[in-house]
């Protein structure tokens, strides 16, 4: 699953709140104090961060628990009460912030610690409903370990903490719910997130298909390089695989179906391009943020840095489908489906004028990325007021401020969702000392070898990766295999993108899968097909990761152009050779001498400094 979703539980009869006039217009107008608050944020100076934090989550708890669909009395009403739980201890927090500090991580009384155990609850209810069970499963196990391991022998052990003391850490300091990690939610992923809604609600996501059908439709299987254009601009302000699938693909599968693609195919396009928009910056979903963070480097350094890998991902991509395309037959789009290119640049300010400010004000003038991205708000909310002709559109303009409101609140809400939970874990990791612990084992166990620990951090961001969103996947691996990564002599930067990259895996490696899922869904194809044809078209996914390992100038193109040009065009070649290679034909259980030529000199290509 990708960041910011939030799904509702399992059950026969699924209401969506929403559905209601009243409650929508409550929603509406939560969606609004809350995108205010965060916008008030950013000129408001520096305020505790025992205030600010625990408001945002007070933001997020109403689109999780009362706002969300939901199935069942039980279900609903239980939400009601995680709320209102919920909502007491941030504001708990928040108001007595000045006395809590003072406690310097302690809780007094019985019934401080019930309230801390009170939020600590809803925040796992709050992952559970949003991103499924696993995150806060990690959690408790965490949490259990925090409590009782003093009581474990051995390495693994630790010496034990007051009770007060482990759980005041976690609530009413830094250390926990309101570290750094809901830092960055407040901070910068809540601005942008409200800044992808502002674009999309408006005439951008008519100018990206509108760019990608002018520019591809007309090529041979051209339908299918549509999707994979208009998933990399839609996923550049979306920064979420499952709802880069579900916007794109419901424009894109059903053209592809029409023109005669396998229904297989044109899902595992989607599937697979969808998941590239995931890293295709400026967003990135939440974890370009959260990298800058742990990294203390500025956000445009982590921009720069992913661009060309990125940009080598749909390379492989495209090449996938067009060698595929050959095999199947697959004609381009007819010209009577292409718009004009008169009507493309009537839309495409709509796209392009937002980001453009965003990118001079964050490149150009060194402001902060929530100034960057402020001035794209306003920017993108002047453009909701008209047309594509440029005509006043007042009451278009309201129903698009309403609905940017509402699909705000709900991403920033999913995202904190994860954040706030992983940053449980992470405190306490930190508390017991149990990354540097599992650090060493990874040392130990690598025999010291670099190459053996990348794959160790591979299966472990796989794993994980099955059940838990992007963000919180990276987030917890890199806590536990970055530091053993980087004492092995890899640069920061590189273990922190290579983590982050095979977080993304489970979108489209079986058994679990989310993009294919959804994608083959929509399609009406079976999975398991489907995910056999992404596995082919998003070899890049896997590859590039060891490519920029081997080549780290490959994320340096300011620091070392000429170095990060050479990297690009020799990866570049590898990548099309494997994927000309592997992009035959499906039921091929053998390649030929000719593919098995081209994938081998790929492999040496791609390896050429280790050989």
């Amino acid at each position: 699953m990708s960041d910011g979703a939030v799904t509702p539980d399992r059950g026969t009869a699924i209401v969506d709140p929403l559905g209601h006039p009243l409650v929508r217009r409550v929603a509406v107008f939560w969606g609004l104090l809350g995108a205010g608050y965060h916008l008030y944020l950013m000129s408001a100076g520096l305020l505790p961060n025992l205030v600010t934090r625990p408001i945002h989550l007070l933001f997020a708890l109403p689109w999780v628990f009362v706002f969300a669909p939901v199935s069942g009395r039980l279900a609903r009403w239980g939400g009601w009460l995680a709320a209102a739980v919920g909502a007491a201890g941030c504001l708990w927090v928040a108001l007595d912030r000045d006395a809590l500090v003072d406690q310097y991580g302690y809780l007094e009384g019985p019934a401080q610690v019930a309230i801390s155990v009170g939020l600590i609850l809803v925040v796992l209810e709050m992952g559970r409903r949003a991103i499924k069970w696993i995150l806060p499963a990690v959690a408790l196990v965490a949490l259990a370990y925090g409590v009782f391991g003093d009581l474990l022998p051995g390495r693994f052990g630790h010496p034990g903490f007051p009770l007060e003391s482990f759980l005041g850490t976690l609530t009413i300091a830094e250390g926990g719910l309101w570290g750094p990690l809901t830092g960055i939610s407040v901070d910068v992923v809540a601005v942008f997130v409200l800044l992808g809604a502002v674009v999309g609600s408006g005439e951008a996501g008519r100018a990206f298909m509108a760019i990608a059908v002018w520019s591809a439709g007309g090529l041979r299987a051209g339908a299918a390089k549509v999707a994979v254009i208009a998933s990399a601009l839609f996923g550049s302000i979306s920064g979420s695989a499952s709802a880069n699938v579900a916007s794109t693909g419901a424009i894109t599968l059903p053209a592809m179906k029409r023109l005669g693609y396998p229904a297989s195919l044109a899902a595992a396009v989607e599937a697979v391009a969808s998941t590239g928009g995931q890293i295709m910056p400026p967003l990135m979903g939440a974890g370009a943020f959260v990298m800058a963070e742990l990294l203390t480097r500025p956000y445009t350094d982590i921009v720069v840095a992913a661009t060309l890998p990125a940009i080598l991902f749909f390379i492989a991509v495209w090449i996938g489908v067009d060698r595929q395309s050959q095999h199947a037959g697959l004609a381009p789009m007819p010209a009577s489906e292409r718009p004009s290119g008169r009507s493309v640049l009537r839309l495409l300010p709509f796209f392009a004028l937002p980001f453009g400010v965003l990118l001079a004000v964050l490149f150009g003038t060194g402001r902060t990325p929530q100034s960057a991205a402020g001035a794209a708000i306003v920017t993108a909310a002047a453009l909701l007021m008209v047309d594509e002709r440029l005509r006043p559109v007042p009451r278009a303009f309201v129903d698009r401020i309403a609905r940017a409101a509402v699909d705000a609140g709900r991403q920033t809400a999913g995202i904190a969702a994860i954040i706030v939970c992983a940053g449980l874990i992470v405190g306490v990791l930190n508390q017991t000392g149990l990354g540097v612990k599992v650090t060493s084992a990874m040392l130990a166990v690598s025999g010291g070898q670099l190459w053996a620990a990348l794959a160790l951090t591979a299966l472990a961001c796989l794993i994980l990766g099955m059940e838990v969103p992007t963000t919180a996947a990276y987030v917890i691996c890199v806590a536990v295999a970055g530091p053993a990564l980087i004492e092995l002599g890899l640069p920061p930067l590189v273990a922190h993108l290579f983590v982050f990259w095979y977080a993304l895996l489970s979108t489209i490696t079986p058994p679990v899968c989310g993009t294919v899922f959804i994608a083959a869904g929509m399609a009406d194809a079976p999975w398991l097909a489907v995910a056999g044809r992404a596995l082919r078209l998003g070899l890049g996914l896997y590859l590039v990761p060891i490519a920029f390992v081997v080549q780290p100038a490959l994320l340096d193109p300011a620091g070392q152009p000429l170095a990060a040009a050479i990297a690009f065009l020799r990866i570049g070649a590898a990548l099309w050779l494997i994927a000309a290679a592997l992009a035959g034909r499906t039921d091929a259980l053998v390649l030929s001498w000719r593919r098995s030529a081209m994938l081998a000199a790929g492999l040496v290509l791609l390896f050429v400094r280790l050989v």
